[in-house]
């Protein structure tokens, strides 16, 4: 197992190098890059000064106007070479690359753009939202999913069955976006009952509250984002549970251990659950990122929460490509981590599993 993790921890850095690659090499086709952004803000502003100097004159000749805002007519070239390298794009794509790639191994992730902040303490700053959404996602799916998919299993075919399977498919078919506005329409004041606060991580008063109330006020925000993100991997996950353990309980190994007289619960959890959960395992590292970097954009939106889905759009849209490729690197990278210690829980429940064997 030990020379199986070591080529998996070697293959992250190519692997790092080739994500970063292919997004950098697409970055440098899209039109709109950060000098066209500040160009345009620059000049949209000269045209909104220049209306207000010479709107009060209805004499004033156009020749008069141009002389009192020379932008109107576009930047000096001088301040685009300028511009051009202060942001280092007086040099080869490939010398840019390889000096991001040299900063990023050493995790200095440099300062955004248009924020003056660096992408560290940026990322630092939005994290918890998206703590909050992820982890608490996951968890709760993962809590209701499971025992609710053992038990469809069991009761397959029953009217159980059938009602939660079309509970389940209703949620499937909701988007999460759509499910967060149903939710504020019911319980956030929208046209119902005011029972959740509309928007924010937590109220104005935090700071003020005691520990107890601080926990409480935290839960009582939370609630609905993340029964909102929860709603589509709690579907998915319930049903792939199910099939699992349909799968493994009608295996003939299942037969000879009712056959031996094994009570239904230790034949499940004895024997079917260990072989059924390896599946559910392996959908975890998606199931948490896709939650964690996902969902949260338009759930963060929605609900007023400035956590790094709005960072990220934000970013994209501003062309802010050191926060763009500095979260790309550190997401990718706790992809590839998150990966390994998948591997690592499948040996944790089923210590037959060798991936050396598997790899030779």
């Amino acid at each position: 197992m030990g020379a199986y993790l070591l080529r998996r921890l070697l293959l992250i850095v190519p692997t790092l190098i080739g994500i970063m690659l292919v997004n950098f090499t697409l970055t440098q086709f899209v039109p709109g890059g950060p000098i066209e952004q500040i160009a345009a803000r620059l000049q949209g502003e000269g045209d909104v000064f220049r209306n207000i100097a010479g709107g009060g004159d209805a004499g004033q000749s156009a020749a008069g106007s141009e002389q009192q805002y020379g932008g109107a007519q576009g930047l000096p070239p001088e301040f685009i070479a300028e511009l051009e390298k202060e942001f280092g794009f007086d040099k080869p794509p490939a010398e840019r690359f390889v000096t991001m790639m040299g900063n990023y191994l050493r995790f200095d992730f440099g300062e955004s753009w248009f924020r003056s902040i660096s992408v560290v303490d940026l990322v630092l700053e939005k994290m918890p939202v998206s703590i909050t959404l992820g982890l608490w996602s996951t968890l709760l799916a993962y809590l209701i999913s499971i025992p609710l998919g053992i038990r469809k299993a069991v009761k397959d075919g029953t009217p159980f069955d059938n009602w939660t399977s079309s509970a389940i498919i209703v949620g499937y078919a909701i988007p999460g976006f759509l499910f967060a506005v149903l939710l504020m329409v019911l319980f956030a004041g929208g046209s119902y009952w005011k029972i959740f606060p509309l928007r924010g991580l937590t109220s104005d008063d935090f700071d003020q509250l005691t520990r107890w109330g601080q926990v409480k006020d935290y839960l009582w925000h939370i609630t609905l984002p993340v029964i909102a993100a929860t709603i589509s991997s709690f579907a998915t996950l319930t049903l792939l549970t199910k099939n699992s353990f349909l799968d493994e309980i009608n295996k003939q190994y299942v037969m000879t251990a009712r056959a031996k007289g094994l009570t239904q619960r230790r034949v499940l959890y004895g024997h079917v659950f260990r072989n059924a959960m390896l599946i559910v395992i392996a959908g975890f590292p998606s199931l948490f990122l896709g939650v964690f970097f996902g969902s949260s954009i338009l759930i963060e939106t929605i609900f007023s929460l400035d956590g790094l889905g709005r960072l990220g759009f934000e970013a994209a849209v501003q062309r802010d490509y050191p926060v763009i490729f500095g979260t790309l690197y550190v997401f990718g990278l706790m992809g590839l981590l998150v990966g390994i210690l998948s591997d690592l829980t499948y040996v944790l429940v089923d210590p037959r599993i060798d991936f050396e064997k598997r790899a030779g």
